[in-house]
């Protein structure tokens, strides 16, 4: 596990609906080069804990910190632009733009270029370059013409990391990254995030149901029950611990203290 200063934290994160407190103090550190795996039950808090480090959700009480600076304020784009990068469980795209018309803008947003850059055959071709790089990574430089709302589910996912990656951020969010796609397609994502990971330089967090993906990528695992963290370390100590087997496998834990 990575340790140093810590680029995103949470720290006593709360969100309250109507009464119902959904995530309740809940406080993590994460350094670069470690990839954390956010797990738990249905219904645990692990998507919204996501939404309020992201900027989805603002919180009841408690802050989110980047590098030091409270961000729990900042809308999602503001932070975006700081470096925190989010790929949701479901799709993020431009529906009626082609598949490489989606990854140029990325790209262009990441240069501070905005629109600017259609007008500039020079830097037009220099950002359709970079988009073009970023396609091949996620298998999809054959399908850059391609309007994005006619792609099978599995080639929107890739293409929505594929503009996460074109957007360059030190902290990597992926919720359920591989859901919905083919046993064929699954290991063309899981093969970009261990691809990142082994940079040591980015904060990479994966919200994931499957544990298989979770043991083979995970250097440490977060686990949230009831909105609350109830464990939280190695991977294999954390699967293994008792209260983890009741809260996200349902085994009581008098019989997996005794297994």
């Amino acid at each position: 596990m990575a340790t140093g200063k810590p680029v995103l934290e949470s720290r006593n994160l709360t969100i309250n609906f109507g009464g119902h407190i959904a995530v309740n103090e809940v406080s993590c550190a994460f350094a670069p080069g470690t990839l954390t795996s956010i797990v738990g039950p249905n219904g645990a808090g692990k998507t919204t804990w996501f939404n309020l480090i992201s900027g989805q959700l603002k919180p009841t009480s408690g802050e989110v910190l980047l590098h030091g600076e409270d961000i729990s304020r900042l809308s999602a784009p503001a932070r975006a632009d700081k470096g925190l990068g989010r790929a949701f469980q479901l799709t993020n795209l431009f529906p009626n733009l082609t598949v490489l018309e989606n990854c140029r803008l990325a790209v262009g947003s990441r240069d501070s270029m905005g629109y600017n850059f259609w007008s500039l055959d020079a830097k037009r071709q220099a950002v359709t370059d970079r988009a073009m790089e970023y396609l091949r990574q996620v298998r999809l430089e054959h399908r850059a013409d391609y309007v994005v709302s006619g792609l099978p589910h599995g080639d929107q996912r890739k293409l929505e990391v594929g503009l996460l990656l074109a957007l360059e951020p030190e902290v990597f969010m992926f919720d359920e990254p591989t859901a919905g796609m083919s046993v064929d397609e699954v290991p063309v994502i899981l093969d970009l995030i261990a691809d990142i990971k082994k940079r040591q330089d980015k904060v990479v967090l994966l919200v994931e149901h499957k544990m298989d993906v979770v043991r083979s990528l995970s250097d440490r695992i977060v686990v949230l029950h009831n909105g609350e963290l109830v464990a939280d370390g190695d991977p294999a100590e954390v699967i293994s611990s008792p209260v983890v087997q009741e809260a996200y496998l349902g085994i009581p834990q008098d019989e997996a203290e005794s297994a």
